[in-house]
């Protein structure tokens, strides 16, 4: 059982180089906060199967895509598997903490997402457009990503690489929550500097495209960031939901914003060390 003050291994990359964000402030700030109720050691993903062992938990936050650390990271994920540990997000999400193919899996399910295939047999589902967008399909911040013309598709349609439209998008927003309890939503106003981020305030049916992909991917507790794009038609379509180690953008909330979020976020610990 956790110790009536639990301890928390904190899992982030203070040194990680985020285009446009600095990974370091989030996290500072974060566990600056989580002192008041928990004891609490910071540790790179590289150390955290050596370590965790010693804590009632692990929360994984900032800590970088796994590509830079795969063999690390799997050994991490099977021990904590093996053993039971709490980690948090819990390691059965489906989305980005299981790769790329519930893009796929949305594509095919009839969710509002960016159309999205993998192999030449399916090209055909893709809506035509002027250019094409191609990602490995373990890929992370926007690691490999390529775009591309049609001619170009089916060399490299191969089942590594996933390949969706380019969307004429007017913005990029997201939306936070933390367990399945809505947060706060951030947009780019501005397409070309996409972490220049300002406050957003939805519409309900905003709220509702967003809650259905926190439904299904079934997250008890945890935080959750769904990116999306509003579409030419004005519809909202799904970029990417981030279900490990979402950068939370917290520095353009206003103070009562993070305060809000840090609270939120030290009772979900609290519920989950509780289960």
């Amino acid at each position: 059982m956790p110790s009536a003050r639990p301890r928390l291994l904190y899992v982030t990359d203070l040194a990680y180089p985020a285009r446009g964000r600095r990974y370091c402030d989030e996290d500072i700030h974060l566990t600056a906060r989580l002192r008041e109720d928990f004891d609490l050691a910071l540790c790179h993903p590289r150390d955290a199967r050596a370590l965790m062992d010693a804590f009632d938990a692990v929360v994984v936050r900032n800590s970088g895509p796994v590509l830079g650390y795969q063999e690390a990271y799997e050994a991490f994920r099977a021990h904590a598997l093996r053993t039971g540990a709490r980690v948090y997000n819990p390691l059965t999400g489906r989305a980005d903490m299981a790769g790329k193919q519930y893009l796929l899996d949305l594509t095919v399910a009839g969710f509002p997402v960016i159309p999205t295939v993998d192999s030449a047999a399916d090209l055909h589902r893709l809506p035509p457009a002027e250019r094409y967008v191609a990602k490995p399909r373990l890929g992370a911040d926007s690691i490999g990503l390529r775009v591309v013309s049609a001619g170009e598709l089916p060399a490299l349609t191969d089942g590594t690489v996933l390949v969706q439209p380019r969307v004429d998008f007017a913005y990029e927003v997201s939306f936070y929550f933390v367990d399945h309890d809505f947060q706060y939503a951030l947009y780019a106003p501005d397409r070309d500097r996409r972490w220049r981020l300002q406050p957003y305030e939805p519409t309900p049916g905003d709220l509702e495209f967003a809650r259905r992909f926190i439904a299904w991917n079934g997250i008890g507790h945890g935080i959750q960031r769904v990116d999306a794009c509003r579409a030419p038609g004005g519809e909202l379509l799904l970029v990417e939901l981030e279900d490990l180690n979402p950068y939370l953008s917290l520095d353009a909330l206003p103070d009562a914003g993070r305060d809000a979020f840090v609270e939120a976020f030290r009772a979900s610990l609290r519920r989950f060390l509780a289960v």
